[in-house]
């Protein structure tokens, strides 16, 4: 017997292809280097740029950034550097007991970050948005974490702001949270996203601020 439960609920998600990776973080991404017409500042876009983001008043705010080992290195420490100084308090959450987890930094490992909280203790209503950085081996790994799934179902179904950059919006398809939205990301998502029925488009950002998805647990 299979039994199904529906979700009708509004969310916030900011997707992310390969340019803005660099654009948000400000330091340089391997594979930016495929150019897209009228390209724009991707910061500029989301509303993520400095002065804007400085505008936001973050202050008060509890930001998760979910990833484990393998993270693209610029696509957590860019993002987490301009939410802290925007006021925000960022908290890096990450599977197992590892007090760091190193980044991949173009064509090699890079830095190690502090973990602040173990996924087994991670809760979405102790926080205001997500962030989902790329790397391909990072949501790789994500994907099989239950827990990880969980905890990004979790925000979506609460209608909380979720930022997914690059290979990110991988473990959103497992999340169910990709059904009827638009969406980009690295080009080599596209067709997992078009499968899971998500609208790709080849865009350097795509903001949705209050998008409608059916969500379906069997």
């Amino acid at each position: 017997m299979t039994s199904q439960r529906g979700h009708r609920v509004a969310t916030s998600c900011v997707c992310l292809g390969g340019q803005a990776a660099c654009s948000i973080s400000g330091e340089h991404h391997e594979q930016t280097q495929r150019k897209r017409p009228a390209a724009k500042s991707a910061a500029k876009k989301s509303g993520l740029g400095k002065s804007d983001i400085g505008t936001s008043k973050l202050s008060g705010r509890s930001i998760a950034i979910l990833a484990t080992g393998g993270f693209e290195q610029s696509e957590l420490t860019g993002p987490k550097r301009l939410l802290e100084e925007a006021g925000a308090k960022v908290s890096v959450i990450a599977p197992g007991g590892a007090k760091q987890i190193k980044g991949w930094d173009k064509k090699d490992w890079g830095r190690s970050v502090d973990v602040d909280v173990a996924l087994s203790d991670a809760d979405a209503s102790d926080y205001d948005a997500l962030v989902l950085p790329g790397g391909v081996m990072n949501p790789d790994k994500l994907r099989l974490e239950p827990a990880a799934i969980t905890l990004i179902r979790a925000f979506g179904e609460s209608g909380k702001p979720i930022a997914a950059i690059c290979h990110g919006p991988w473990t959103l398809i497992d999340a169910e949270l990709v059904k009827g939205s638009t969406m980009t990301s690295w080009p080599s998502l596209r067709t997992d996203l078009e499968n899971a029925g998500a609208t790709w488009e080849d865009r350097e950002v795509v903001p949705r601020r209050s998008v409608d998805y059916q969500s379906q647990t069997r």
